[in-house]
């Protein structure tokens, strides 16, 4: 039986038509005989009398009428609306085809047969088509383990995705679970519904596998705090994508993703102010330099979205460039230029502004990785210190309307030289702007970037597949968050605030322990920390110690006191220290000929400790 069933599942799906249209050829002329058994009460009745072969011409009416509603498309692994509908009006069709026949020809057939016939027809093909799915995944599936989802959410997303998983091989659908009071312990779709009290009751008992949260538009905020009610199952979480990303309303197993740790942070963002999108961008030749980094990136695909004339990409290396441009490319038909070029290059800056008649530039480019630039003093200040000097004399030499530098939280009362040469960035950019008033200058800071390349969370995705433990560097330190898309648009926008010199500040929201992010991590994955001295549980969170120049905290703000609220919510804008640029051109004209021996070394560590309010050199910084 088992090799007669697999043989038929894998042959052809021509075959597997064929074989359904032979069984109920053959069987609809016992059914015509039984409608004319039970209106007689007789075993012996005749079907359809006074006409030859009268069954046979019963079938043939049937089967027609179902070749023509296209049952036989659906095979037996569908039995949604669509299969129902079709079944129906070929049972409606059948019906009305036994009256013609009796109308057309001799044969005798009662008022009564052809509705009975339609019934039995009906439920032949409904019974038929369960039985034959019940027995091949009998066969098939008997030494598969499905995994055994509860989900929560029992609206219209939710009820879609248990259909589509009682189709599938690997999953099933076990029960609902609902806020809505109004629906605890109703059946909806075959699939009790319990509240979430209820429910973590529920998860061991039917032996859940995986819940999977169905609630497509639900904020940031009430996700967060649907997963911390979960945490205690300690069962995988994995959810469905948002609205915007369910094709034609369909939703797929494909779909099924774990839940984004970005969405479990901080609050919701707020929708971006479309006119400070456009300012900057729309009809105007833009160039982003770093345009392949994670940050560059992001800001290219934000700036196509809003329409410029001319997109110039301009980056060091060589594959990061090939990659964005050819992202670029299929998404947008807006003139994209690739550049392949240092931010040290001035000449060649200059060039490319004037070639182009560049208007905007987002000057992204900068080494962020603190302990490598730590160990890189040099090269860490050339490229973030000096590179940025370089894009902004060359922007305010060539006529470029508005030039923003990216910069971060590190910059403020840095512990390291990453911070440093990132605040003497801006201090470069301070004095240029007060310099001169035909190239409006601004400079935004923020924390930490989600899904950035080094950024904590695929880390401790890696160290998570591979069974841990997690490495935290302390079990105190606190990062600001934010996603890249959000980070990206707040730097247009604040932008678009500028007046010339000022440092904007992005909302980032409370700061996050990194430990209860790998906390987070472990929990979604289904799995329990193993706590320092137990030997339960599967992850264990190990503390590393403090990078070299790695600090506890990262602050926005180096006076807490002296900034002012914007047109938008979450810009803030500051005004702190700055000097002269005849004062800074010395230091920087020393700083683009340095080498990385000891005493170039130490004169620029001293010039950041004299420049950079709170920078002190650390003990760790190496000659690399």
């Amino acid at each position: 039986m088992k090799s007669i069933i697999i043989r038929l599942v894998e042959s052809p799906r021509l075959a597997k038509q064929l074989f359904l249209v032979l069984l109920d050829f053959a069987i609809f002329p016992i059914l015509i005989w039984l409608c004319y058994a039970l209106r007689e009460f007789d075993l012996n009745a005749v079907a359809v009398p006074n006409i030859q072969l009268g069954a046979l011409w019963v079938s043939v009416i049937a089967i027609v009428t179902l070749l023509m509603s296209g049952i036989y498309r659906f095979i037996v692994r569908s039995f949604n609306e669509a299969f129902i509908a079709r079944l129906a009006i070929a049972t409606t069709v059948t019906v009305f085809g036994l009256y013609g026949l009796a109308y057309w020809s001799h044969a005798f057939i009662p008022t009564s047969i052809p509705l009975m016939f339609g019934f039995m027809m009906f439920g032949w093909i409904w019974f038929s088509r369960g039985m034959i799915r019940f027995l091949v995944r009998a066969y098939t599936h008997s030494n598969t383990l499905r995994k055994r989802v509860a989900i929560y959410g029992a609206g219209y997303a939710g009820q879609q995705i248990a259909a589509t998983l009682q189709r599938s091989d690997e999953h099933t659908a076990v029960f609902f679970i609902d806020d809505n009071p109004s629906l605890a312990r109703q059946m909806i779709g075959g699939l009790r519904v319990y509240s979430p009290k209820d429910a973590l009751s529920q998860f061991e008992k039917q032996h859940i596998d995986e819940i999977l949260i169905a609630l497509p538009s639900v904020s940031r905020v009430r996700k967060n705090e649907i997963v911390k009610f979960l945490e205690p199952a300690h069962i995988k979480i994995t959810e469905i994508p948002g609205l915007t990303k369910l094709v034609d309303g369909e939703i797929r197993i494909s779909d099924i993703q774990e839940v984004d740790i970005i969405d479990l942070l901080g609050r919701d963002p707020v929708p971006p102010v479309q006119h400070l999108l456009s300012k900057n961008i729309a009809d105007k030749v833009v160039m982003v330099t770093g345009a392949g980094g994670s940050i560059g990136s992001e800001l290219c695909r934000q700036i196509i979205k809003n329409q410029p004339k001319q997109l110039i990409i301009y980056e060091l290396t060589e594959f990061a460039l090939y990659s964005i441009d050819k992202e670029l490319r299929l998404n947008t038909t807006i003139e994209i230029i690739p550049i392949l070029g240092s931010v040290l290059d001035q000449a060649k800056l200059e060039r490319v502004i004037e070639q182009y008649g560049v208007q905007t530039v987002y000057h992204a480019a900068a080494y962020k990785h603190v302990p490598l630039v730590e160990c890189n003093p040099i090269a860490g200040l050339k490229n973030n210190a000096v590179g940025t000097a370089y894009s902004v004399n060359a922007a305010v030499k060539k006529g470029v309307e508005t030039f923003v530098l990216i910069s971060t939280d590190k910059a403020v009362r840095p512990t390291n030289v990453m911070g440093a040469s990132k605040r003497m960035a801006e201090l470069y950019c301070q004095a240029m702007a007060a310099a001169q008033d035909h190239t409006q200058i601004s400079i935004v800071r923020f924390g930490n970037v989600l899904g950035s390349s080094g950024s904590v969370v695929p880390l401790f995705k890696q160290q998570i597949a591979k069974g841990g433990p997690i490495t935290v560097t302390h079990p105190d330190v606190t990062r600001y968050f934010m996603t890249i898309p959000e980070a990206s648009q707040l730097v247009i926008q604040a932008g678009a605030l500028g007046t010339g010199g000022d440092v904007f500040l992005l909302d980032m929201g409370e700061p996050v322990r990194i430990q209860d992010l790998a906390r987070q991590m472990i929990a979604l994955s289904g799995l329990k920390v193993r706590e320092e001295g137990s030997a339960t549980g599967d992850i264990a969170i190990e503390y590393s110690g403090l990078r070299p120049g790695e600090k506890l905290y990262e602050e926005l703000l180096i006076d807490q006191e002296d900034t002012e609220i914007t047109e938008h919510s979450r810009i803030l804008r500051s005004f702190e220290k700055q000097y002269t640029l005849d004062e800074l051109l010395v230091v920087f004209e020393r700083l683009s000929s340095l080498t990385a021996i000891e005493d170039d070394i130490q004169w620029a560590l001293t010039q950041l400790e004299h420049y950079v309010d709170g920078y002190q050199r650390g003990k760790e910084i190496q000659v690399n």
